[in-house]
């Protein structure tokens, strides 16, 4: 099972991907968590990542897709993986896809966590309070909702158009979005098996 799960800040992504791990027995990569292994490991692309990093620019999508690339290439992917926040835009959605069909591994679905704007600012403020970040105030995160959203709405299109998005209802208890996630992906995972 290869899939991707996308939704706003706040939605849900790591959690359910963490318990999705489990259940399906697939790696979960997480763009972030990637890079800095990279970095920490000095490799050619960490490298060459952690040197944009300090210019204060963000690391090109040549550099994350040649990580996802290698990462992919390891033993552990043989059966599929998770892919949480990735891809943010249209350019990224393409170039995975052309990625997965030269590798052999296309993607199977796509899950959209859908939570209203508010509880988003909520969750996001609970999780800013509780870590003790102030950049993380109301307005702050309606911004970032709103950039969210421009930038991703056309990859949900993209899934939606390729007939491989599963939309999700994101409100309610961890076990309650976990069991729709698991019925939606239940079709794909019968199919892949």
């Amino acid at each position: 099972m290869r899939l991707v799960l996308l939704g706003a800040p706040g939605s849900g992504k790591g959690t359910q991907a963490a318990r999705l791990k489990e259940h399906l027995r697939v790696p979960h990569i997480s763009t972030g968590e990637l890079l800095r292994a990279e970095v920490a490991a000095g490799t050619e692309l960490g490298r060459q990542a952690q040197e944009v990093m300090a210019r204060g620019e963000l690391v090109s999508d040549e550099i994350l897709l040649g990580m996802l690339e290698s990462r992919f290439s390891q033993p552990d992917t043989a059966n599929g993986f998770i892919l949480d926040g990735y891809p943010r835009n249209l350019a990224q959605a393409d170039a995975l896809d052309a990625l997965l069909a030269r590798i052999g591994q296309p993607m199977d679905v796509a899950v959209l966590l859908e939570v209203p704007t508010e509880l988003l600012v909520e969750r996001i403020a609970g999780r800013a309070a509780a870590e003790g970040r102030a950049d993380d105030s109301p307005e702050s995160v309606r911004i970032r909702l709103q950039v969210y959203e421009t930038r991703t709405a056309p990859v949900v299109d993209h899934y939606r158009q390729q007939g491989k998005l599963a939309m999700v209802d994101g409100v309610g208890s961890l076990d309650e979005v976990f069991s729709r996630i698991v019925e939606v992906l239940e079709p794909a995972t019968k199919a892949v098996g």
